[in-house]
């Protein structure tokens, strides 16, 4: 059995948050999306003024659905206001466990006790933060790809305190969103396509690194050798070199081994802020 959701929340309005706001919003949802920085928010708000409209002229969607897709989302730098009648809160805010678990405290506080808290998080373990909570039953992972508008695949994720409805009413709102979502029933980090990415990212970043291969010639050698999209430099500007570097430095933290220490490119890159395509500048250059 599952809870019907009506209200949707989503804290963080970077790239992955404002997308998964807008996808809700396409879906059916009510939305509001919060951020703390009211910059990165009102670039948010520009995406969806954007977004819809190319969409109408592309012919994906009809006046009346941009419409009143636009009139189902809201954007707010009020987090009480945003959350307090949520029925479900997405989480999309930095790779920082951390940051998480006062948030997620704090969400605890303000909404309603029947509400879910999802984090977004591609690595991090909602078991990590779910004892903040008074609620631990309703908090699990729903982790969407970037860019959260076109990937389809989204993982969701049941901790040992996720009770079976929270399960089932994550896996029915991904359903709804037009999302192929795929349940693992236990938590282990980086779920199943970053534990899989991260395989092929180590290994060219060690040939990169150690002057084997350009990350040109490594990109391509991964599309035309192995049919793979995109190259894993590639990918990583994508979803962000900041991203990699906090994601690697949680996990060297957490357990001491120096070799989940970042590439070292990889904090070159990070102390520079070339961070990818947020930043317009990564491994490739994307200033126009």
């Amino acid at each position: 059995m599952s809870r019907e959701i009506k209200k949707i929340c989503v804290v963080g309005a970077g790239n992955m948050g404002h997308q998964i706001s807008l996808l809700a919003a396409l879906s059916g949802y009510d939305v509001t999306c919060t951020d703390i920085d009211r910059e990165i928010l009102q670039k948010a708000e520009r995406f969806a003024d954007t977004y819809l409209p190319e969409r109408v002229a592309k012919g994906k969607l009809t006046e009346d659905q941009a419409k009143a897709a636009r009139s189902r989302i809201s954007f707010t730098t009020d987090l009480e206001q945003a959350t307090r009648d949520a029925d479900l809160v997405i989480e999309a805010v930095i790779e920082k466990l951390e940051v998480k678990r006062r948030l997620f405290a704090q969400l605890d506080k303000i909404c309603p006790p029947e509400t879910i808290l999802a984090t977004n998080s591609s690595y991090i373990v909602s078991s990590k933060i779910a004892d903040v909570t008074s609620r631990p039953d309703k908090v699990c992972n729903i982790h969407f790809f970037n860019p959260a508008l076109v990937m389809k695949t989204v993982e969701v994720v049941k901790g040992p305190h996720t009770s079976e409805e929270t399960v089932q009413t994550a896996m029915e709102v991904c359903h709804k969103m037009g999302k192929i979502p795929v349940l693992l029933h236990k938590e282990i980090y980086g779920f199943i396509v970053n534990r899989i990415l991260t395989a092929i990212r180590k290994e060219a970043l060690y040939l990169y690194d150690t002057g084997v291969a350009s990350y040109e010639d490594i990109d391509k050698a991964v599309v035309h050798a192995l049919g793979h999209p995109m190259g894993p430099f590639k990918l990583i500007d994508l979803t962000g070199i900041d991203l990699s570097y906090h994601v690697s430095m949680e996990r060297y933290q957490e357990t001491g081994d120096p070799a989940h220490k970042p590439s070292p490119i990889i904090v070159e890159k990070y102390v520079k802020k070339e961070w990818g395509r947020k930043t317009g500048k990564g491994f490739y250059s994307y200033c126009t």
